[in-house]
């Protein structure tokens, strides 16, 4: 069985909390510092911010409301665009400004978009690595990249990346595939945002019907309610993927931590899934070619 704060080994030999509170989405440009608080004090320990968010102050703001000591949370934050003259560790700084900390537990490069040009992603992982050999950021990776923009760092890293969030569900699992077995290789961890779109993205989703059985079942089998979302974010632990999941409101966070107790996916209902997925191919944030 998996809880919220199951720890997920990570190839630096760290560990990351299993499901993330992200502070993207629903509260993208918003002030967090409620929700972030309230998650942590409902037990979340994993919070999940970036620059592009344009809200790590009040992330940070949260963290301290939360009373919770910084040694019991994992927080993370991502890198985005520089602006002229910019270096990566200005950037990283104002963040750890914004967040009140001395330290991040992971630092991501948002989007290898935002660094186009020949050796550029590559130039700015050096610069990662050396946030972390400073220990300033205890683990260091990347976000919606796929094998070529991994290739590239790789060439000549000295630290490969402990962590690579994509846009990871049941309708676009097939296409992530080759993905997930390079990331496997290299020990690569996968971390899912959008990990529920089926539930709310994909009008009349295949996977619905299924995932509602499951539940269902579920429900019979412990004699408590078991929800789709739940479902789903077994459906993610089985594929051995760390979740980052977000909300407005503090009954779906209270929700999403009861998925401790909740009894593992059978292989059957993992293949359920996959089979009804398939049917329906959807992406809804960026249309990268994960195999590329």
């Amino acid at each position: 069985m998996v809880s919220a704060n199951t720890p997920v080994s990570l190839n630096d030999g760290n560990t990351i909390p299993w499901l993330g509170f992200g502070t993207g989405s629903a509260l993208y440009t918003k002030d967090a510092e409620a929700l972030v608080a309230s998650a942590i004090k409902l037990g979340i320990t994993h919070l999940d911010g970036a620059q592009a968010y344009a809200n790590e102050d009040s992330l940070g703001s949260g963290l301290v409301s939360s009373g919770v000591p910084r040694s019991k949370l994992f927080v993370t934050t991502k890198l985005g665009k520089l602006s002229d003259g910019q270096s990566v560790r200005d950037a990283f700084v104002g963040s750890l400004k914004k967040l009140k900390l001395d330290y991040v537990d992971l630092f991501l490069i948002h989007n290898p978009i935002f660094f186009p040009g020949e050796g550029a992603l590559k130039k700015i992982w050096k610069e990662l690595e050396g946030l972390k050999k400073e220990g300033l950021a205890k683990s260091i990776g990347v976000s919606n990249s796929n094998i070529s923009n991994l290739k590239e760092i790789l060439d000549g890293a000295t630290i490969v990346p402990a962590v690579n969030q994509v846009e990871f569900h049941a309708h676009d699992y097939e296409e992530f595939k080759p993905l997930l077995e390079f990331q496997a290789k290299h020990k690569i961890v996968t971390q899912s945002y959008g990990g529920l779109s089926p539930l709310f993205r994909v009008p009349n989703s295949p996977v619905v019907p299924v995932v509602t059985d499951i539940a269902a079942a579920k429900s019979k089998a412990i004699g408590r309610t078991v929800t789709n979302n739940q479902v789903l974010g077994l459906w993610l632990w089985a594929k051995g993927v760390v979740a980052i999941t977000t909300s407005t409101k503090p009954e779906r966070v209270s929700e999403y931590l009861a998925i401790e107790g909740v009894p593992a996916l059978t292989d059957e209902e993992v293949a359920a899934i996959d089979a009804a997925g398939a049917k329906e191919h959807d992406r809804h944030f960026f249309k990268y070619e994960p195999s590329a």
